[in-house]
């Protein structure tokens, strides 16, 4: 009986060693079970190392089978909405803040206003040739500075001769004034030109807005809004203290004469009326 089980045993082992793997699995488990049946049958047999192996066979193609479920089972689980985490860092796109437009953006100039007219305190000269500091201290009252016809001529260097040149009123200016706002534009033809008068209305604009008169010196004879006739053969010196139309009509603060201490002239005029001389502004 013992040598007709082992005989049987043996031949279906050698048969098994032929087949496909999942049939070994199965006909090792019923050898298994076969064996497990005999007992003390297949004790001390040579063949018991390979029966011994045939349930280890079984068991890791079980946990293949098992492993290759459980995947499918994941695989094909309904999708609960919750996102993917990832990994991956954001990108330099996606965490840029795009700049606030309002930020960056530089600010408009100020426009000025179509029309101004500045506070001044108006004095005649009290010489025959104490225009020019008359005309400074015009200037200077309108910023809101006092200085007297005296003082601003020992700086000026005034004499019997006058003043010299717009260079002066414009060092006098600014030596007076913070910051050093003035600068001294010539006219050196006997007519100014377009781009001459442009500058000067730009000019005027500008100090008139920033709350300081200009100084101008003339030559010659102008005729003003109202018909006015104002000659200056041998050189004048006037303040500019306010303008309307966008700096195209002109305010005069004149020192000359108490009974046209002011007027009003075109800016070309005016430019025209400083040819071959110049003005502070």
């Amino acid at each position: 009986m013992e040598e007709t089980v082992k005989h049987h045993l043996k031949r279906q082992l050698r048969r098994l060693t032929s087949e496909r793997p999942y049939q070994l699995a199965a006909a090792s488990a019923a050898a298994l079970v076969l064996a497990s049946g005999t007992g003390a049958l297949l004790t001390g047999a040579d063949d018991a190392p390979a029966a011994a192996q045939a349930p280890s066979a079984a068991t890791e193609l079980r946990d293949d089978t098992a492993a290759s479920r459980g995947q499918t089972r994941i695989a094909a689980a309904p999708s609960t909405g919750a996102p993917a985490a990832s990994s991956a860092a954001p990108s330099a796109s996606a965490t840029r803040v795009a700049p606030d437009p309002d930020l960056t953006r530089e600010p408009e100039p100020r426009k000025p206003p179509a029309s101004k007219i500045l506070k001044y305190d108006h004095q005649v000269q009290s010489t025959f040739y104490n225009c020019g500091p008359a005309a400074v201290r015009h200037a200077l009252s309108a910023a809101g500075v006092a200085r007297s016809q005296s003082a601003l001529g020992a700086q000026l260097g005034t004499d019997e001769m006058g003043t010299d040149s717009a260079e002066d009123t414009t060092r006098v200016l600014n030596a007076t004034v913070k910051g050093d706002p003035y600068r001294t534009r010539m006219i050196p033809g006997g007519a100014a030109t377009p781009a001459q008068m442009d500058r000067l209305q730009a000019d005027v604009v500008a100090a008139v807005t920033d709350g300081r008169g200009v100084v101008v010196n003339v030559a010659g004879s102008v005729t003003d809004t109202d018909g006015g006739w104002h000659s200056f053969p041998g050189g004048h010196y006037i303040a500019v203290v306010g303008y309307q139309d966008e700096g195209r009509l002109v305010k005069i603060a004149d020192s000359a004469n108490p009974a046209t201490a002011s007027y009003w002239v075109s800016t070309i005029a005016l430019a025209n009326w400083a040819a071959t001389r110049g003005y502070s502004a």
